[in-house]
């Protein structure tokens, strides 16, 4: 009879080593991919949540608001400065849209602004004609007008609706709904309402994606 094969402990000992051995290496292959991976997420999210862009009014003038209650007729001339902040960053705006409110009323119909793509760190200047003709107003808005002639100042909320792109290289995102909130104090005059109003200070405006 042959003798039996049977392995030494010795050779168990070995034969175990070489297991926890590949365990390791397949471990430590493991948590180097994942590093790698938890720092490639890390990058990209740095790159494409970019800041937002910035909004500044620079010149804002009421050439008609005449109130004929329940109706009203404005026409207002806006300038306004989108910065883009970011340096790594370009975007695209589309199918932005301008109104102006009063007192939480709107005054004018919505003022559609082209489409553009605005590169790294550039500024651009829009312009936009806002023009209400014939608008239902709630009753109370002539009363308001009249405070705001004795306090000797007007504040006029200019509202920019729509979306953008961000793009990084070759890259373009989704689109993002993008809100743009202004508001502008003019000096306002004892008179007629069609007395012309203008503001040329300048005014930051709140924006939200």
């Amino acid at each position: 009879m042959s003798p039996a094969l049977i392995s030494s402990p010795e050779h168990c000992a070995r034969r175990g080593f070489n297991i926890d051995r590949r365990y390791k290496k397949l471990l430590f292959a493991f948590f180097t991919t994942l590093t790698s991976f938890l720092a490639l997420v890390i990058l990209v999210w740095l790159i494409l949540h970019p800041a937002k862009p910035k909004f500044t009014i620079k010149e804002a003038d009421i050439d008609q608001l005449n109130l004929s209650s329940p109706r009203l007729n404005s026409s207002i001339q806006l300038t306004l400065l989108a910065e883009n902040p970011n340096g790594k960053a370009g975007i695209y705006y589309d199918d932005l849209q301008a109104y102006a409110a009063y007192t939480g009323q709107q005054i004018t119909v919505e003022s559609a602004l082209p489409p553009f793509y605005q590169g790294c760190q550039h500024s651009d200047l829009l312009t936009a004609s806002l023009v209400g003709n014939g608008l239902p107003v709630a009753a109370s808005l002539g009363y308001q007008v009249g405070r705001d002639q004795t306090a000797g100042k007007l504040a006029l909320s200019i509202k920019v609706n729509g979306q953008l792109r961000w793009k990084v290289g070759t890259w373009v995102s989704r689109q993002y709904v993008l809100n743009v909130n202004c508001v502008v104090v003019m000096a306002f005059q004892p008179g007629a309402l069609v007395t012309p109003l203008s503001s040329k200070q300048g005014s930051r405006c709140s924006t939200s994606i």
